[in-house]
């Protein structure tokens, strides 16, 4: 057995690779996407990033000395979290970093339907002058269920209070946070959810939250709600999302995820006049490697002490 590795996957600039290299000599530093290196992969004990295809290789091995994963993003419903915590391995994700990005994706696309911007964009591109089909809504005092308060659910009431929104919060206990009047349990939130002009779901996917939005939920809202998906797209029944736009029980729907990635051509979710589609970019986020790098650095100074992380690690068992 060699020198461990800590494998960067995600390519990070040359300044901030030698920041890594310069707070540890015990460590061979490889950037996976800059050096062609011939290593012993089961030497790789730290990972920046996720090589899938390495990872299920490390996964699968029996000497493969990997202690520790930096996921890049927050969402981790994509790794084997049942074989990490049958190897011991830890994982962190990047929680945190995207909160200012998302929050301001779902207040301008709230926005940009409830000021009729959206209707204005389609007149401009067929030169019609018009005001006959644009309808109007004030944003403010409506109320606004946001379903995971985390860092990201919280920035987001923060936001939209500001425009004088009434924010509700869903978590797993009900517990109250900051930014919200009020938050509800995820077992109690059919009964409150049709108090509620706008709901938004943040949540990351785990056994509990697949599908929650199905029929039942969707006929739960009040009538005309408005519905905004930037979590997972598998917490939502794509068929009974379409229904529920279809009959009116949602006024309109911006969903920037997907039950399947990226959405088919064939899906009818393209031509409804009540969606906004956007490809998944509500989380990108400038300065993105230098907000990575901060937490990765705060978790591998911890690490290199007593094996532990500082920051946003994930506990396997609920997935999050």
């Amino acid at each position: 057995m060699g020198q461990p590795i800590i494998y960067l996957y995600e390519q990070m600039k040359e300044e901030q690779v030698e920041t890594i290299r310069q707070s540890t000599s015990d460590y061979i530093i490889v950037d996976a996407k800059r050096e062609s290196l011939q290593i012993n992969e089961d030497d790789i004990e730290i990972m920046l990033g996720w090589d899938k295809e390495l990872g299920q290789k490390l996964l699968s091995s029996v000497t493969s000395r990997l202690k520790w994963v930096q996921s890049i993003s927050a969402g981790v419903d994509t790794y084997d979290l049942d074989r990490f915590a049958e190897k011991n391995i830890l994982l962190s994700n990047a929680s945190g970093i995207h909160s200012i990005s998302i929050s301001e994706h779902v207040l301008g696309v709230l926005l940009t339907e409830f000021r009729g911007i959206r209707t204005s964009i389609n007149n401009q591109a067929k030169k019609e002058w018009t005001r006959e089909n644009i309808s109007y809504q004030q944003l403010s005092m409506k109320k606004m269920l946001i379903v995971g308060t985390g860092h990201i659910g919280q920035q987001l009431a923060i936001f939209a209070q500001g425009l004088g929104i009434q924010t509700y919060g869903v978590n797993t206990s009900g517990h109250v946070t900051n930014g919200f009047i009020e938050c509800y349990s995820h077992k109690n939130m059919s009964r409150i959810v049709n108090e509620m002009d706008i709901v938004v779901n943040i949540l990351p996917l785990t056994d509990d939250t697949y599908q929650m939005y199905n029929q039942r939920m969707f006929l739960a809202m009040k009538t005309g709600t408005v519905f905004i998906n930037v979590g997972r797209g598998p917490s939502v029944n794509t068929n009974d999302l379409i229904h529920a736009l279809n009959s009116g029980q949602l006024s309109f729907a911006a969903l920037d995820v997907f039950e399947e990635e990226p959405l088919p051509e064939n899906s009818p979710l393209w031509e409804m006049d009540n969606v906004l589609i956007s490809p998944h970019i509500s989380g990108l986020t400038p300065g993105f490697k230098t907000k990575l790098l901060t937490i990765f650095m705060q978790n591998l100074r911890q690490y290199l002490q007593d094996g532990t992380l500082a920051k946003n690690e994930i506990t396997l068992h609920q997935g999050y």
